[in-house]
């Protein structure tokens, strides 16, 4: 068994990761969906209160409200594959969750790239991007998600993979740690790599 979590801000590229996870057969749990269907159920508008229905999840079931939403939708898809992949964590507290849960079968990657970077790839997306983000700029988001705790399950991730080469040089890292696990990426692993991105994002 092998459950792979991605944590990055908006435009880092937790979406083709997930497209390397299905083109490799592996199923997706996307956190997100669950929010989609707390504000579908709630009446509410999914492109624009998104980001106040996830906030409300957690005010009123604790932070760690739609982890736990999730784990019923991971353990019926380890059911029929070997390995799942979940799709946006958001906080240090999801990643207890995970790991009280899965334990060493656990493998966290922090999916990152600069703030110029991701602003150009939200803006090519167009019309896409307004349906996730209700129009909001990228600063507010990344506050937002920010504020949910993810520097803190950034900074404890197992890899960092930087998202800033070719989109196909991207899927092969990605392919690598899920094939082979994370020490099969740079090598020197999770220590030296973490340290100098925690460095660049202060």
């Amino acid at each position: 068994m092998h459950v792979i979590g991605t944590v990055g801000l908006p435009g880092s590229g937790k979406g083709e990761a997930a497209t390397v996870a299905r083109e490799d057969g592996i199923p997706v749990v996307t956190m997100g969906d669950v929010i989609r269907q707390e504000t579908a159920d709630r009446g509410l508008d999914p492109a624009k209160d998104h980001g106040k229905v996830a906030q409300a999840l957690r005010d009123e079931n604790g932070p760690a409200a739609i982890a736990e939403r999730s784990l019923p939708m991971i353990e019926d898809r380890l059911e029929n594959s070997d390995a799942v992949l979940i799709d946006g964590i958001r906080s240090g507290v999801e990643v207890d969750a995970f790991e009280q849960r899965f334990g060493d079968d656990f493998t966290l990657i922090s999916i990152e790239a600069p703030f110029e970077v991701r602003a150009e790839r939200i803006d090519a997306r167009g019309r896409d991007a307004d349906e996730t983000d209700g129009g909001e700029p990228l600063s507010a988001r990344d506050e937002r998600e920010r504020g949910f705790g993810m520097d803190d399950a950034m900074d404890r991730a197992d890899v960092v993979v930087e998202n800033t080469d070719s989109l196909e040089v991207f899927h092969e890292r990605v392919r690598t740690i899920i094939r082979d696990g994370p020490e099969a990426v740079d090598g020197d692993g999770r220590n030296e790599t973490q340290t100098e991105n925690t460095e660049a994002r202060q």
